[in-house]
């Protein structure tokens, strides 16, 4: 069993058997861990970040908001087990840090590490422990005392080969982050509130391909845009409202239909499917001619367009910028996936170190997804030098 479930996630980054098959079109990636928020507070606000509040974990949020952090420099721990619905050793592992230099500017740095477990990859008993990694660097300066702009650059491996196997082949590719963030203060009903406005861009680079360069497939290149309004209640007392939107910048398939229609195949009968699509022409666009062409390529026109934009929205209270509850809400389109849930989380913040955790809630029956927890210790390296400098 567990080999159809890794053939489902190197496919597509959703399994929802309560999708309808006649509208199922998801978009369909290499990488698909990518996609996945790696830290609990993200995670808490239904996958929101792009604009809310500078922290350690801007890295995948968003990268030009270091600039506006406080502390010169942090580093993070996050831990999530995935998938725990279908299985129990699928989880996800992510390491983030920043260093300001100076007043205007940070470097920053992430590692990702994607498990997918043992899996049985042949009727005679062997195994292959596939996984997937991404490394990357990132450069943020301020512009202006309100915006700042910044560049990641990351390699990607995925290995879901094993050496039996010749016609499999792990996969490397490079990729960039191009991301913007606008932070200032506006007065409403006489309170000085924070509002932010973020743009990220992301995985903009080569194809990735496991059999040794017949097929290439898109990375899943991702538009992020967002905003956030942070209301101070009192001198103990805030809350933060945020809201994201995200379209896959890759090319929608031709559908299943299309191909039945085109080849008069037997409707369960799709093993020419990848053959088609190279007839067809799907993979020999290029990674820049695909941002393009997403957002006009959809079979069913302009709505299904709008159907590819998943959004999210996300609450957060905050106690002496000590104590935190979160919440949000996270909408995907039953089309394209159906991840559609609820999240909670709280965090716990100390002058070196916070602790946060998340939850998720699915709204969708028998969602993977379900019950989906993440971990987040953070570490204030300022704080960690005051302490040993007493």
């Amino acid at each position: 069993m567990k080999k159809i479930y890794l053939l489902a996630i190197a496919l597509i980054s959703t399994l929802c058997a309560e999708a309808q098959k006649e509208n199922f079109n998801p978009i369909y990636t290499g990488v698909n861990s990518l996609d996945i928020a790696p830290d609990a507070r993200g995670g808490a606000l239904g996958d929101v970040g792009v604009a809310t509040d500078p922290d350690v974990h801007s890295q995948y949020w968003n990268p030009a908001k270091y600039p506006f952090c406080i502390s010169r420099c942090g580093v993070a721990l996050n831990y999530t087990p995935w998938l725990r619905q279908l299985v129990s050793d699928i989880d996800l592992a992510y390491a983030d840090g920043y260093f300001r230099i100076g007043d205007y500017s940070a470097l920053s740095a992430s590692l990702r590490y994607f498990s997918l477990g043992e899996v049985s990859a042949s009727d005679n008993g062997m195994t292959i422990k596939p996984y997937e990694m991404a490394v990357d660097f990132g450069y943020s300066r301020m512009l202006s005392e309100t915006f700042s702009a910044a560049v990641a650059l990351r390699y990607i491996y995925s290995d879901m080969s094993y050496k039996a196997d010749d016609e499999s082949t792990p996969g490397s590719a490079f990729a960039a982050d191009i991301a913007f963030y606008y932070q200032n203060y506006v007065m409403l009903a006489n309170r000085e509130c924070q509002l932010g406005i973020g743009l990220n861009a992301s995985n903009i680079g080569s194809k990735i391909s496991y059999d040794g360069g017949n097929i290439n497939q898109f990375l899943p290149t991702n538009l992020r845009l967002g905003a956030s309004l942070m209301v101070p209640i009192d001198d103990y007392n805030t809350f933060s409202f945020s809201a994201d939107a995200n379209k896959l910048m890759v090319p929608t398939r031709p559908t299943m239909e299309q191909y039945v229609a085109e080849t008069n195949s037997a409707t369960d009968d799709y093993s020419g499917y990848n053959e088609w699509l190279l007839d067809q022409g799907y993979y020999n666009v290029s990674p820049i001619a695909g941002i393009f062409k997403s957002f006009h390529d959809a079979p069913g026109g302009f709505k299904e367009e709008l159907e590819e934009i998943n959004w999210g929205l996300g609450a957060e209270y905050c106690y002496h910028n000590q104590f935190s509850l979160r919440a949000g809400y996270h909408h995907e389109s039953a089309s394209k996936g159906n991840r559609k849930y609820y999240s909670v989380g709280a965090g716990f913040k100390m002058n070196v170190f916070s602790l946060d955790a998340s939850y998720i809630i699915s709204t969708a029956q028998t969602n993977p997804l379900d019950q989906t927890l993440r971990f987040s210790l953070t570490f204030d390296m300022d704080g960690l030098k005051d302490m040993f400098s007493r």
